[in-house]
């Protein structure tokens, strides 16, 4: 009598179900966008306030000196705005990375995530008078000069607030190093960077962080889009 070897047999297209597939990079790469975005933002910040020595105190002479740089509002207000938008996306995608290796039930990956929405809404709103100045010096009898003074401090102060990137960034030094739940050298970028950068927030110098910040973030989603197997 024949027996039939009744054991399942591996089909390709059983293997094929099974084969662990990549994850998708759009939002490591939106990161690199954030990040990018972010040091052109706050390098046109700068630019805005290169004169600070010398229009100082001089309501006039600061909105006089603005209204030369449209073009440098302009790149300010669009890497400014752009950076917020794509840190929203690349803060959804490093929760989700996270949580595939973090323990379960764990805070690191909505603290992760968290970090970088502070620092979307830290650009919005430091982009938020862009609209109401940048056209109006054209014409700076139109413009109070008290009121174009406090732009040029606001733009100057509130897109530099990256503290958030630093929470961030130790979330996940703490995920990576403690957990495993991510490359151990990006645990370490955001130890040394995302540190520097939270203590440069919660100390007076906090506008300092709007250095480091942009770069933990922009090292980090490359770290995460080239470097990583998950």
């Amino acid at each position: 009598m024949t027996t039939h070897d009744t054991s399942p047999m591996t089909t390709p297209a059983s293997a094929a179900a099974t084969r662990v597939r990549p994850q998708p990079r759009g939002w490591a790469l939106a990161g690199i966008a954030a990040g990018l975005t972010g040091l052109v933002g706050i390098q046109a910040s700068m630019a805005l306030g290169v004169n600070w020595e010398e229009t100082a105190g001089d309501a006039d002479a600061i909105i006089a000196d603005l209204s030369g740089r449209t073009a440098t509002l302009l790149l300010f207000h669009t890497a400014t705005i752009l950076s917020a938008l794509l840190a929203v996306v690349f803060a959804a995608g490093l929760s989700r990375r996270l949580s595939q290796q973090a323990p379960a039930g764990s805070l690191l990956p909505s603290v992760a995530s968290g970090g970088l929405l502070l620092v979307a809404v830290a650009g919005l709103l430091g982009s938020g008078l862009d609209t109401q100045f940048m056209f109006g010096l054209a014409d700076v009898d139109l413009i109070v000069p008290e009121s174009g003074a406090f732009f040029s401090d606001w733009i100057a102060t509130i897109p530099w607030l990256w503290v958030g990137a630093g929470l961030s960034g130790v979330a996940v030094a703490v995920a990576a190093l403690r957990h495993a739940a991510a490359p151990r050298w990006l645990g370490w970028v955001g130890a040394v960077l995302g540190g520097l950068t939270l203590l440069l927030g919660i100390s007076p110098l906090q506008y300092m962080a709007g250095f480091t910040g942009p770069l933990w973030l922009l090292v980090t989603a490359i770290g995460f889009a080239v470097g990583d197997r998950r």
